[in-house]
């Protein structure tokens, strides 16, 4: 049993730098369906169903300080992307059918938890919650939910495994709609022409990383978020949710909004370390999670894929009253329940120079995500 706090961490940080590794160098199988984020969960998750890990606070404390600080600074780099001035450029149409596939899928949630809520844990909410985050912004979102609310590493675990065996399964649908496209735009009388607007403008590139940008990126991102730490533990409680680390999280969003449109979102290395830095969040979350208590994740996939019924419902409906054509549809659908990592490849099986398409949706997601999914669990939590 490892009882040493700081022996806890660097396994951890081993764990993670090999699979990261392993998943972008092996070209392994395992991989395509299993992302190294989720091995990551299961890997931690197994070991400490083991009691490789101490649980005495003192052990814990080290890898919880990291998290701590890895968190925010996380979200505040994985913002620099999300210029607004970009995003606005996509159109209304677009950006409508973007809320409304995020609207559809808050939809799903609350009411599949309004029905099966009472055969499910009384925090389960939490972890609903936190699910909506992941299926409206991504991993980082649903990991801020998390931290928000203090969902049970047990519940969340749930949660995780849901999105990812769900998300498995419609990002395959994702793809397959492709060969369907034609018919169903004829099914809604759709016009296409306005997408020619968006084709070819593809995304700025970056220059190489340094030492230099690695400096700005890290040290900068951890200024920030042990400086918005220490004002959100200033600020007052705000209802159940609203609380420091809401307060931590609205400061670092708001900080990265706005470097997004400085010259700091031209320096390269951000996405880059703000994944690392999810590794790490996900190592702590999932060290404290055991197995021994996953007798409820049935119920909890059975939930998610209804959510996934009640939101393919509603687009349908959308779809067909605005006249809206397939690829709108699936890119904003995988946006919103894939992330950044998988709509760019469903924008580019319709057509590649629709491809920053994907990536704008995708980046909305970020920025929204968090504050949909704790706006959906402050509902649960009052049903």
């Amino acid at each position: 049993m490892i009882t040493d706090g700081l022996l806890m961490l660097g396994v951890l940080l081993a764990l993670a730098g090999t699979l990261i590794v392993l998943e972008r160098s092996t070209g392994w199988r395992i991989f395509k369906y299993v992302p190294g984020m989720v091995l990551m969960y299961l890997v931690c998750a197994t070991l400490n169903s083991l009691g490789v890990f101490g649980q005495e606070d003192a052990t814990r404390a080290p890898v919880k300080a990291v998290k701590d600080v890895a968190l925010p600074a996380m979200i505040f780099l994985f913002l620099f992307g999300c210029d607004l001035r970009k995003i606005i450029k996509l159109g209304p149409k677009l950006l409508l059918t973007f809320f409304v596939t995020a609207l559809s899928l808050a939809v799903g949630v609350v009411a599949v938890y309004a029905v099966f809520q009472g055969a499910l844990h009384e925090e389960s909410w939490k972890a609903f919650g936190a699910m909506l985050a992941s299926w409206t912004g991504g991993s980082a979102n649903m990991v801020a939910v998390q931290d928000i609310v203090q969902a049970p590493e047990n519940i969340f675990g749930y949660a995780l495994i849901t999105d990812t065996i769900v998300y498995s399964v419609w990002l395959m649908v994702m793809f397959a709609s492709v060969a369907v496209s034609p018919r169903f735009n004829t099914w809604t009388k759709a016009d296409t022409s306005y997408l020619d607007e968006h084709a070819g403008a593809l995304e700025d590139e970056k220059a190489p990383i340094t030492v230099q940008s690695l400096a700005i990126i890290l040290f900068g991102s951890v200024f920030v978020s042990t400086a918005a730490l220490w004002i959100g533990d200033k600020l007052p409680e705000i209802g159940d949710v609203i609380n420091a680390s809401a307060w931590t999280i609205i400061i670092v969003s708001a900080l990265g909004l706005i470097a997004a449109h400085t010259p700091l979102a031209k320096v390269a290395g951000s996405s880059e370390a703000a994944t690392l830095m999810l590794f790490i969040v996900i190592g702590q979350i999932a060290s404290g999670s055991d197995f021994s208590a996953l007798t409820q994740a049935p119920i909890y996939l059975i939930a998610g894929f209804l959510v996934l019924a009640v939101h393919a419902a509603i687009m349908l409906v959308y779809a067909k009253l605005t006249k809206t054509e397939l690829f709108s549809i699936a890119v904003a659908s995988t946006a919103n329940i894939g992330g950044i990592a998988s709509a760019p490849v469903v924008a580019a099986a319709y057509n590649r120079q629709l491809v920053p398409v994907g990536v704008l949706m995708a980046l909305i997601g970020s920025l929204a995500g968090t504050w949909i999914g704790l706006a959906a669990a402050q509902v649960m939590a009052g049903l």
